[in-house]
């Protein structure tokens, strides 16, 4: 078993800061592919040939990107860019880290990847998801595939995919020796005295590109619109909270990237390489707080277009060290003794390649295949004097091992004018594995409960190390999809699709009962404790979609109405667990925090999506327009007919629009109803119906960008269907030393400004 890592120290210390892969990254550029570079110099761009449709790939939405610009001034959270998009709504986790959710579906169950990274979340409580590794200010694109995702973007996922991607490479264009390019932005936030800078340089010829931005981004607690709890103490001498502030909401990030490019004759190589060094982040939802995170990735990709078509083939690594302790809004001394440390290492290696192939003038072939190598160690180092965390290390899980090996191939054929067609299948092998551990009071690896059992660490730690703890799943994933072209006012889209996820890591091997220890896993911010089950079995959902979408010619107005159904075998959900038993609870404990299993059933989801736009007026007072959003979900467990978990209720969205000139403006209005249906087993909290009223206002003068925004123009009190349970201050870690039953607020008024200059 490894050691706390030295470069890991308590909160605030300084991370080292260097990235250690320049030899890496010389060895793989030596071994891609580099034809074409003593070509002329007046080179085409690089371009891959897609489905000879102007719309966008089956299932498919972009965030725009005047919805990209205008997030940064409101939120540090990449995920929050995707509020406007149908079907998506967001998890509450941290300031720059909520989990959106497709459909009902969230977390490991979505394909999320960065750059073309499938990047895994390392921590028991996922505070460090995909998107958490990208400023809004460094996204290029955005798409989300929210309902049935084609076999060549989703594999070892139900809920759908998120594609988030940096800004392509820029070169020189023909007759420019030498193009430099740049950009300087700065925000600000009233609510919670948010500030922020960003910052790019581009210098690139016809055939080389080099490209640096950066981040950071700081802010205190927020408040919420009114006083929603009973004490401000958090358990710290002279440290009081007031009564409207949630607590353990502050942040502090900082986020480079440095991304190389070189073009040939249709050829294209990449090497991006990020940096990211959180010193802080602090959860109101959990009872732990992210005290440092510090991850190291580099991805390579290459591009080509070819006379039969395009071939693209990425390698990628990420290494990710996370640091947890209770932050200055949490009780740090227990009998006097500090904290309880928790660290946490991820390993990711991975390789893709894809074959973009044209058949015929009517047909495409894709085909291609993906590695992933993930290792975890998950330990939590002693306190010294303590009786209950120590005197030895605390393995949560112990080499954690989850290989993912896939293939697939995917046909589109458009069968005449009005007939496009898309089938694909997808096979994926997810091999996964944990070495032995030990709790707290073992020096050993036991194999039988020990006379003195603490906790009944050692009756757990043997009831483990003595099961079957490898796993291997051959899953496969099965899509049919059809767009029908009606008339140039309608189109329909319908799919069916089989889909399959293997339980992540900490699903499968976190293993103790004892109820200090569960409640340090938990990724669902509902504040109950979390227990692994090694004979967990994937997850297979079966959805049924349509969309129909009536438009204008020139998709001056639109309307666009999602239907969709799944049921998925296997879901994987939880029981209350009686840990001094170890056994099933006899009956449900409701009205407080309790320790849950991980249990397969069975569910189903069905809802509706709905969208659209219009143009109203355009005069001499400007362009006016209306664009509406409206998403409807609801989940059941079919076993034993609860709700499933954070569903979130009707939901809809208003904005009248505005532009004239230079400014381009908005009002919103940001509905959704009372959450009284709630999941029993979890003791999920119901919240009330809200209607919050949002302003922004843009304006561009040359290279300068202004923005203006007011959020919850009215300091509305309200709470969040999807926050989880307000655990952000106070004694946290006894299960229910906090009081059960506030639901985590919303924030309050924030009047946001921000500027950006471009060179």
């Amino acid at each position: 078993m490894k050691s706390s890592p030295n470069s890991h120290q308590r909160a605030g210390a300084a991370l080292p800061a260097r990235l250690r892969s320049p030899a890496l990254l010389s060895a793989l550029l030596a071994a891609m592919p580099l034809p074409g570079w003593t070509q002329d110099a007046s080179l085409a761009p690089v371009t891959v040939k897609a489905a000879r449709n102007p719309r966008q790939p089956f299932d498919a939405a972009s965030v725009q990107a005047e919805t990209l610009q205008a997030g940064r001034a409101s939120s540090s959270d990449t995920a929050s860019l995707l509020r406007g998009v149908p079907g998506v709504s967001l998890n509450g986790a941290g300031g720059v880290s909520s989990l959106p959710s497709l459909h009902g579906l969230s977390d490991d169950r979505l394909r999320i990847q960065v750059d073309g990274m499938d990047l895994v979340a390392s921590c028991p409580n996922h505070m460090n998801p995909p998107l958490s590794y990208l400023d809004p200010t460094n996204v290029g694109t955005l798409k989300v595939y929210a309902g049935i995702t084609p076999v060549s973007v989703g594999g070892d996922s139900i809920g759908g995919t998120i594609v988030a991607e940096t800004a392509a490479p820029q070169f020189a264009p023909d007759g420019q020796a030498l193009l430099t390019t740049g950009e300087l932005g700065a925000h600000y936030r009233s609510n919670n005295q948010a500030v922020g800078a960003n910052v790019a340089a581009t210098l690139a010829s016809d055939r080389f590109s080099l490209n640096y931005t950066g981040a950071t981004a700081k802010a205190d607690n927020y408040k919420a619109g009114g006083n929603f709890k009973a004490t401000g103490a958090t358990g710290r001498p002279g440290h009081e909270l007031p009564l409207d502030e949630v607590g353990s909401t502050a942040y502090e990030t900082r986020n480079h990237t440095l991304n190389l490019a070189l073009r040939g004759d249709g050829h294209l190589v990449e090497a991006r390489l990020g940096y990211q060094d959180v010193p802080y982040q602090l959860y109101p939802n959990q009872r732990m707080d992210m005290l440092a995170n510090e991850q190291q990735r580099i991805g390579l990709r290459y591009l080509g277009q070819f006379d039969w078509g395009a071939l693209e083939a990425r390698a990628y690594h990420e290494k990710v060290s996370h640091y947890m302790d209770f932050g200055p809004d949490k009780q740090l001394l227990y009998g006097g003794l500090p904290g309880m440390p928790m660290r946490t290492e991820g390993r990711t290696t991975g390789a893709t390649l894809k074959a973009t192939i044209d058949l015929t003038g009517q047909d495409l072939l894709r085909v291609g295949g993906e590695f992933q190598r993930y290792r975890l160690d998950d330990w939590w180092p002693p306190v010294a004097g303590s009786m209950g965390m120590g005197p030895n290390t605390f393995l949560n899980i112990n080499n954690g091992k989850r290989d993912r090996t896939a293939v697939f191939g995917e046909w589109e054929k458009r069968l005449g004018p009005q007939w496009l067609t898309l089938v694909g299948a997808r096979h994926e092998r997810v091999s996964a594995n944990a070495d032995p551990v030990h709790g707290y009071n073992q020096d050993t690896f036991p194999s039988a409960a020990p006379a003195t059992d603490r906790m009944n660490q050692g009756r757990d730690a043997a009831s483990f190390n003595n099961a079957n703890r490898g796993s291997t799943d051959k899953n496969w994933d099965l899509t049919a999809l059809a767009r029908y072209t009606a008339s140039p006012n309608h189109d329909v889209e319908l799919g069916v699709a089989r889909k399959v996820r293997s339980p992540n890591l900490y699903e499968r091997y976190t293993w103790s009962s004892a109820n200090m220890m569960a409640v340090m896993n938990n990724f669902a911010g509902d504040g109950n404790g979390y227990i692994g089950n090694v004979n967990l079995k994937p997850e297979t959902a079966h959805t049924l979609s349509a969309t129909f979408d009536w438009h204008a010619a020139d998709r001056g107005w639109e309307l666009k109405a999602t239907p969709y159904y799944t049921r998925v075998a296997d879901y994987i959900d939880a029981v209350q667990w009686n840990g001094a038993a170890n056994a099933p609870a006899a009956a449900l404990v409701a009205n407080k925090f309790v320790a849950l299993r991980y249990a397969n059933q069975s569910a189903r989801i069905y809802g509706l999506d709905l969208s659209g736009h219009a143009s109203l007026a355009r005069n001499s007072l400007g362009e006016w327009g209306l664009k509406g959003l409206l998403n409807y979900t609801s989940g059941k467990n079919r076993d034993t007919g609860d709700v499933l978990y954070n569903m979130m209720p009707l939901e809809a969205r208003l904005m009248l629009t505005h532009r004239l000139g230079a400014w381009d403006s908005g009002v919103e209005l940001v509905m959704a109803r009372a959450k009284n249906r709630t999941n029993d087993v979890r003791n999920e909290i119901r919240t009330p119906g809200y209607g919050l009223v949002n302003l922004h206002t843009s304006y561009t003068w040359r290279k300068l960008r202004l923005d203006f925004g007011i959020e919850n123009l009215f300091d509305k009190f309200y709470r969040l269907p999807l926050g989880g349970a307000y655990i952000g201050q106070g004694t946290t870690m006894g299960i229910n030393s906090v009081p059960w039953g506030i639901a985590v607020p919303g924030m309050g008024r924030s009047v946001n400004v921000g500027a950006t200059m471009k060179f």
